[in-house]
């Protein structure tokens, strides 16, 4: 019975810890999710009066969404594309091209390289942009390129329907980069801004620098911009950098650049190339521009660490401290409610014990309690009454 009694207490303390240790993984894990999952279904099969004609295309080839710029899109982080055709019931048709990128900065990137100058701003996604029948907006990670067989007042207002049907991206990469944040507004052409993280990006765009001053493979980053100047049209080139110190190491490549005139046409044009660096960011200044205007337009750009895009970064429950303190309250109450049945439990045990085998497991008479009596009227104890005794001479 001794050992049935140890068995007994070892698989209640086992299950005991087991149990505690399941339930807080539970109540602190939150809501299941998909980790890195991508939907093969980007586009939905009908939004504000527009219903699916025939079946969505999918793929995820980047020459099949876009057979010249394929390259440029695994820069950017491609993943997926889907292609649709919609109509509504007046007859008008939409073509829908959707593209999804690995996070949101790739689907910024995609369509600054996309958005043309001539188009004009919309309030669609989180940012768009339009040129008479055709429009273009990103959403978390997804580019949309819609395409009106003809316009009304509220295509506008359908395509953010749209955009409210789109997936959000998880929450680690729905962050934009925050480079573009540099670029000065005044003088700035609007709709010329790019964002850059690859060499075939850099080169169809035109950049004034190569992709191996640039150097992509430290990790670097470029914007674009152009802007309007008295003497004509100058560019700025904005290059960040993991450090200040590898930033510094590409200025000093640049510069040589600039003295190389010697041995046939120039990398850069000292006299039409300004450059400088601020923290961790080299900037650029080249094309019809003055000396005044070159340095006005670089001491417009000064480093700051704390820049950040005023932009939803879709935050899931998992990130909201709140959520946290309600999960640990329920892990709490679990706790407790576990500790009640426990001691219920383990209460009925002993009585149960006690009417199956009486004066055999808990109630045996060599499970008594030992006892000192320190009193002066106390009783001998009931396993020994020690009572030492004091010889005189």
């Amino acid at each position: 019975m001794k050992v049935f009694a140890r068995l007994s207490m070892k698989i209640l303390r086992f299950l005991f810890f087991f149990a505690v240790y399941g339930i807080s993984a539970f109540a602190l894990a939150g809501p299941p999710t998909a980790v890195n999952a991508k939907a093969a279904s980007i586009l939905p099969t009908e939004f504000a009066g527009w219903n699916l004609v025939g079946t969505l295309q999918t793929s995820k080839d980047p020459s099949v969404a876009d057979p010249v710029n394929a390259t440029v899109l695994k820069e950017y982080g491609f993943t997926g594309f889907n292609s649709a055709v919609y109509t509504r019931d007046d007859g008008r048709k939409l073509t829908v091209r959707a593209a999804q990128f690995q996070d949101a900065s790739g689907a910024y990137g995609a369509f600054t390289y996309y958005k043309s100058p001539q188009m004009q701003r919309e309030k669609i996604g989180d940012q768009g942009a339009s040129f008479n029948e055709r429009v273009l907006f990103y959403r978390g990670d997804i580019v949309i390129d819609a395409q009106f067989q003809k316009l009304s007042a509220m295509s506008a207002e359908e395509l953010r329907d749209l955009s409210a049907e789109l997936p959000p991206p998880p929450a680690n990469a729905a962050g934009l980069p925050g480079l573009p944040v540099y670029l000065p507004t005044k003088d700035y052409v609007k709709n010329t801004a790019k964002y850059i993280v690859g060499p075939a990006a850099l080169e169809k765009l035109g950049a004034p620098l190569s992709a191996q001053l640039v150097d992509f493979n430290a990790g670097a980053e470029v914007v674009l911009g152009e802007y309007s100047t008295e003497d004509g049209q100058a560019r700025m080139t904005l290059i960040s950098y993991p450090t200040p110190q590898i930033a510094m190491a590409h200025l000093r490549g640049i510069e040589d650049a600039k003295q190389q005139s010697a041995q046939g046409p120039p990398a850069l044009d000292p006299a039409t190339t300004f450059d400088k660096r601020t923290g961790p960011i080299i900037v650029v200044v080249s094309g019809a521009i003055s000396n005044s205007d070159a340095k006005s337009l670089l001491s417009s750009v000064n480093y700051e660490a704390d820049v950040t895009w005023n932009k939803n970064t879709y935050f899931s429950r998992r990130d909201d401290p709140a959520n946290f303190i309600v999960n640990v309250i329920y892990l709490c109450a679990i706790l407790g409610c576990f500790a009640i049945v426990s001691g219920i439990a383990f209460g009925g045990i002993r009585i149960l014990a006690r009417r199956l085998f009486p004066d055999k497991l808990f109630d045996r008479p060599d499970m008594g309690i030992i006892s000192l009596h320190l009193s002066g009227d106390a009783q001998p104890s009931t396993i020994a009454d020690v009572s030492p005794s004091i010889k005189t001479g």
